[in-house]
């Protein structure tokens, strides 16, 4: 099968991106698909002919997500060009020619549906899910707001934060309190504010990733996540960070937090984990994989979090390791993804 696999892109999570990407490639490589890589942001950009892409040797740089998020002020500059386009040139040419997309793509550069929905138009097949569900899930507030009668999720109100307002919230928000930016992952930008200052800080630096935020009530327990694949719940994965909580830093770093799968938990929690993945899932129409975050009171209570449509496929990502508990090692999961991906793109039709 002819792959092409889209990563990079301009989003705060493209070092994430490339990873899952690199990693992707490789996998598929290794079962013997003629798989390309390809940066969203940069396409061809003149070094690499599409041709080319299909056998040049994948960075070693790209496996490992470094520590920090990338300045994408460097990244666009680095483009040398004015377009005020986040795809480069090429990219859906490239994309037309192959027999799937296989997206690799995180953040508001790719997975919030408008890449789904270009491709669309184009007909071309691509794995995860539609324009749609993508862009529903992207957005915390929105997803929260479909499925709160259906699913426990801690309170939570979406404010737009300002140098105005940021003195008023910071006075105003009970503590402690998570602040998210409403359409980010990997955490960043995720707080956890257990005093003024805290909050403030927070606050601040919401504003300078565009202002819309979800202030959410903190609930105490275990980080505990459930991946879904193919209508079915995998194992949970608890996540146990060594220090802080699971920051962008503890998410990429080897050993930075300890990952125990399945998690170490009575099957009754087990069970209702999984219920609540896939109520969240079909509520708001996802389809192939995802991966839903709660955290798990004392009690065995999930509290449902937010629901993530293109997962990372990182050497430290957890959905490789719920399939692997599974018994579905990561270049089964790959075939597995898109598989179930080009038969979900044709019922779409």
């Amino acid at each position: 099968m002819k792959i092409l696999v889209l990563a990079g892109g301009l989003s705060p999570e493209r070092n994430v991106s490339l990873s899952s990407g690199a990693m992707v490639c490789q996998a598929l490589r290794n079962r013997g698909h003629q798989v390309a890589m390809m940066d969203l942001f940069y396409g061809l950009d003149g070094a690499v002919s599409g041709r080319g892409l299909y056998v040049a040797p994948i960075p070693e740089a790209y496996k490992q997500v470094a520590r920090e998020a990338p300045d994408l002020e460097v990244v666009r500059t680095n483009r040398g060009d004015d377009s005020p386009s986040v795809i480069g040139p090429g990219v859906f040419e490239m994309c037309a020619d192959a027999d799937v997309v296989y997206l690799a793509l995180h953040g508001t550069c790719g997975e919030d549906g408008r890449i789904q929905a270009a491709l669309d138009l184009l007909g071309v097949p691509y794995t995860g899910s539609g324009c749609l569900g993508s862009a529903i899930a992207m957005d915390k507030d929105l997803t929260k707001r479909l499925v709160a009668d259906k699913v426990k999720t801690p309170r939570w109100e979406t404010v737009t934060v300002t140098e105005e307002n940021v003195e008023e919230l910071t006075q105003r928000i009970q503590l402690p309190a998570v602040v998210k930016p409403i359409a980010s992952g990997s955490s960043i930008g995720v707080y956890i504010a257990k005093n003024r200052e805290q909050l403030k800080q927070a606050l601040e630096d919401s504003a300078r990733l565009g202002g819309r935020t979800v202030i959410e009530e903190y609930i105490q327990g275990r980080e505990i996540q459930v991946a879904v694949l193919d209508g079915k719940a995998l194992p949970s994965i608890e996540i146990i960070p060594k220090e802080g909580f699971y920051n962008y830093a503890n998410k990429y770093q080897p050993g930075a937090a300890s990952e125990v799968c399945p998690a170490r938990i009575p099957a009754a929690w087990e069970k209702a984990l999984g219920n609540a993945a896939l109520t969240v899932f079909n509520t708001i129409g996802l389809s192939v994989y995802a991966r839903a975050d709660f955290i798990v009171t004392s009690d065995g209570t999930p509290y449902f979090l937010e629901i993530n449509t293109l997962p990372g496929m990182t050497p430290t990502s957890l959905v490789p390791q719920e399939a692997a508990a599974a018994g579905i090692d990561y270049a089964a999961l790959c075939e597995t993804i898109i598989q179930k991906s080009l038969e979900a793109r044709k019922e779409e039709l």
